[in-house]
């Protein structure tokens, strides 16, 4: 496996929260799609004491382990493919049949909660759920202790609840009911 270069890390970071959350800290408008010009991109990064250039945009996006990013098939435009909570973008997916189970990785202190209110979306527009219970591990671990919880996909698609698949994988919702998932101890 390959290591990460610390700046590779740290450009990625800025990128999800300049094409995720804040667009505006480096002057961008995203379209409602999340697509922004690579060359305002660079622009508004170099504003912020980022000295990124097109080959090095393109080897971030390439390399990222979770496929965060996606670039325009003209090579013109560049997106983060799924967990925007900026208002500006609206991604639409098409709904997807997922498989009986998915997984989300949270940290232990916030199960409490989340076994009263369910899985919601917080400041994203979706729950996001993995398709394997280590990304789930992994994802909780950001966070805490991790705690993962099952989802009951099946069930929940008998009870017309809709189900979407992000470019990179990530299976998205938008809520999940404590009635459909269990903490998975196993």
């Amino acid at each position: 496996m390959k290591m990460k270069d610390n700046k590779d890390t740290e450009a990625s970071k800025f990128l999800s929260y300049v094409l995720r959350h804040q667009p505006e800290a480096i002057g961008l408008s995203l379209d409602s799609q999340g697509w922004v010009e690579i060359d305002a991109l660079i622009k508004g990064a170099r504003s912020a004491g980022k000295n990124f250039d097109l080959m090095f945009i393109q080897k971030i996006v390439a390399e990222n382990d979770k496929k965060r990013f996606a670039i325009s098939t003209d090579g013109r435009f560049i997106r983060a493919v799924q967990g925007h909570s900026t208002k500006s973008v609206m991604m639409t997916y098409a709904e997807k049949t997922p498989p009986i189970f998915l997984y989300h990785g949270t940290a232990m202190r916030f199960l409490e909660t989340i076994m009263k209110e369910g899985l919601k979306p917080g400041k994203r527009h979706h729950v996001h759920l993995s398709k394997d219970r280590q990304t789930a591990i992994s994802v909780g671990m950001r966070y805490g202790k991790p705690v993962v919880l099952k989802i009951e996909t099946l069930r929940m698609l008998k009870h017309g609840i809709k189900f979407f698949q992000a470019e990179n994988g990530v299976w998205l919702t938008e809520y999940v009911s404590p009635d459909f998932f269990i903490v998975d101890s196993s």
